[in-house]
């Protein structure tokens, strides 16, 4: 397992410091800890009963992982002893490093130098728990298990780390990292160590940001590979710290959305709170990838029903009708008499109370309502049993058929089953536990269900991608070509542009006659030129030209304009306004932003974000998934627009921006396209600023 092998599977142990190491002997007991546990302490004759040497250098043997809980000063000094023995790898746990500033940084590095190579985990953390081997270099309570296998968990923080270890879904953790400062291991190491570990069975990250992309790449791609999910709960997202004033695409899309795209496209599933990281990889961990997203909903209220049906309205799941032949099996199952002809048999369904308690019944109806029907023998991927037990004080026994029949019919239809109380106090751990022995997955919420068999069918439909070609940070000194300067170096590599030129406010009128048709004038040297007078179009004739030139040196003090022929078409109402970026986001890659264009972009925000490179197909998927995506197509008796032109002018500007060196932003505002090609009407380039330029 790399590096991390001996620290997530060790033979040996020393801990190092009083109380805390105390505490993580104490751990590693209760966790049945079968190899050798040693103590390190300059006084005191043994911790938790074990015996203390004074030094690492006095320890019987090489560890093969150690918790080093003293203070910060004291702790370069172990590392540094550690390493020089060959020990398999140190968690520091003492803070003040470079999360304390400057004179902490200075110590960090110290203490990464000390470790000369050993993996050090931390400084600044909680410890990692190994609940497969035992063992917990965790100075703390925690609440793992021993297990043989299980999901794994990554933090940098401690504290979510300690919480996490608390949790108490019938969900089997085989490790929980804690990373705080990261000085050495990181995330990305952890999650390549972890997807090889044949007793992960999905792992989860708390992610604040990511440090070697290329290696979580790498990971992600292995994790597909192997089938195992990955989960990421990602926080601390901000916009990218030099905004231009400029760009409309830095105010609407930040570094957050470039993650966004880096997740899709590794398959990685994101989500956005604690319970929702631990509910999905709970229902990946038990289904892993569903063969689609249909669903089938049990429960007998059409209260419960109905939520269901609206809480899957903004999910990518179906709630397929019963064919007619299911519906007529399902009404034999319910049984005969007036109550059964009144029920409305339909998906989400609600069986009603007439037969609570009445298990073969049960048992049927569920089979019936799941059971692959038609010539096609199609079913559901997976059904869900909506139901909530009493507590303790109560008599249960009524509620209990329910569930059995759920599993007996989850098992006869060879259906993934979920059950899920509408609230978590009304799913006992009594009946969690029933549930995995019957075979299913019991989860504490109707949405949190829901969003687990989504990740599920999406998990399922997964396709492995190469990822994408990291790059720096941006460079804190830029400057923004102007429109023409911009068009001029799209000219070069051949994407469309309308013919102009940049001239005197009083020679403006002069270009018309190298132009046929209208002509547009704008104001050159002013951001955002439609919301101060910037921009005039229609022109017609050198004396229109003119005015309007003299008018925007009034208005704006340009005292050059740009003179261009104005982009038509024939038939009015056929061009679509289109915004294309590409702009660095480190750490993540290149991102590319299309969306709706126009002077309307920032309040209508309709973008849809991928990574380069990007395929064609890609670009097409992404085009058709914006709220202006029927326009493309055609709308109200319109014909659509050239899309394979439009896909081609997508693709040159993609690889402008990577290839023309020192471009940090390039975006085009709008693309004017329309079923005799595209065109780009207006662009803008930011351009990194070298040596004397700056």
């Amino acid at each position: 397992m790399g590096r991390l092998g001996r620290l997530l599977a060790p033979q040996s142990v020393a801990m190092v410091g009083g109380r805390p190491a105390e505490l993580a002997i104490e751990q590693c007991r209760r966790l049945g800890f079968e190899g050798e546990l040693w103590a390190v302490h300059p006084t005191r004759t043994d911790l938790a009963g074990v015996a203390c040497v004074p030094t690492v250098n006095d320890l019987p043997g090489v560890p093969d992982a150690a918790l080093v809980a003293v203070n910060r000063h004291a702790a370069i000094d172990v590392v540094g002893r550690l390493a020089s023995v060959g020990a398999g790898a140190a968690v520091c746990y003492a803070s003040g490093f470079a999360e304390a500033g400057p004179e902490g940084e200075v110590l960090q590095n110290a203490l990464t130098a000390a470790a000369a190579g050993m993996p050090l985990v931390g400084p600044n953390c909680y410890g990692t728990v190994s609940a497969t081997a035992g063992v917990a270099l965790w100075p703390d309570q925690q609440g793992l298990n021993r297990v043989n296998r299980g999901v794994a968990l990554v933090t940098q923080s401690g504290n979510i780390g300690l919480d996490l270890s608390m949790q108490t879904r019938p969900m089997p953790i085989a490790h929980l990292l804690t990373l705080g400062n990261q000085a050495d291991v990181g995330i990305e190491e952890c999650l390549e160590t972890l997807v090889a570990d044949p007793a992960v069975t999905a792992v989860g990250l708390h992610v604040e940001a990511l440090h070697d992309v290329p290696r979580f790449v790498s990971a992600c791609q292995r994790a597909s590979v192997d089938a195992v999910p990955v989960v990421v709960l990602k926080t601390g997202s901000s916009n990218r710290g030099a905004e231009i004033a400029a760009s409309h695409t830095s105010s609407i899309v930040g570094i957050d959305e470039a993650y966004e795209a880096l997740f899709q496209q590794l398959g990685v599933r994101r989500v956005r709170s604690i319970p929702e990281l631990l509910d999905t990889l709970h229902v990946l961990d038990r289904l892993g990838g569903l063969n689609g997203n249909r669903i089938v909903s049990l429960s007998c209220s059409g209260g419960e029903a109905s939520i269901v049906a609206d809480r899957c309205d903004g999910l990518d799941l179906v709630l397929p009708a019963f064919e007619p032949m299911q519906v007529k099996q399902i009404r034999s199952a319910l049984g005969d008499g007036e109550k059964v002809e009144m029920v409305s048999v339909s998906n989400p369904f609600d069986y009603q109370t007439f037969i609570w308690g009445d298990r073969e019944r049960l048992t049927a109806t569920f089979s019936a309502a799941i059971e692959p029907i038609g010539h096609l023998g199609e079913g559901p991927d997976a059904a869900m049993l909506v139901v909530d037990f009493p507590s303790s004080n109560f008599d249960d026994t009524s509620w209990w058929p329910a569930l059995e029949a759920f599993g007996a019919a989850s098992v006869i239809t060879g259906t993934p089953g979920v059950v899920a109380a509408s609230m978590a106090e009304n799913l006992p751990t009594e009946v969690e536990s029933a549930a995995v022995d019957l075979g299913l997955v019991p989860v504490r919420g109707i949405d949190e269900a829901l969003l687990g068999l989504e990740a599920a069918a999406w998990w399922g439909r997964r396709i492995d991608v190469l990822g994408p070609t990291p790059v720096g940070p941006t460079s804190s000194a830029c400057r923004i070509l102007s429109e023409s300067e911009a068009k001029a170096v799209l000219a070069d590599h051949g994407v469309p542009i309308p013919y102009g030129e940049v001239v005197p406010v009083d020679c403006a009128g002069e270009v018309t006659e190298r132009i046929s048709g209208p002509v547009v004038v704008k104001a050159v040297g002013v951001a955002h030129k439609t919301e101060v007078g910037g921009v005039a179009v229609g022109l017609i004739g050198a004396e229109d030209v003119t005015r309007a030139a003299r008018q925007m040196f009034a208005t704006t003090g340009s005292k050059q304009v740009l003179v261009e022929a104005q982009v038509v078409d024939p038939e009015a109402g056929r061009l679509v306004e289109l915004l294309v970026a590409v702009r660095r986001a480190a750490p993540v890659g290149w991102l590319l932003t299309i969306g709706a264009g126009g002077a309307l972009v920032e309040l209508l925000r309709d973008t849809q974000n991928l990574l380069l490179p990007v395929t064609d197909d890609a670009i097409r998927v992404a085009l058709q998934a914006l709220a202006v995506g029927q326009l493309l197509d055609g709308h109200r008796g319109s014909p659509g627009v050239d899309l394979d032109a439009l896909v081609v002018v997508i693709q040159q500007i993609a690889e402008l921006a990577t290839v023309v060196a020192g471009v940090v932003e390039l975006e085009v505002n709008p693309v004017l396209v329309g079923p005799g090609g595209a065109t780009v009407v207006d662009a803008l380039i930011e351009i990194e600023i070298y040596g004397e330029e700056q």
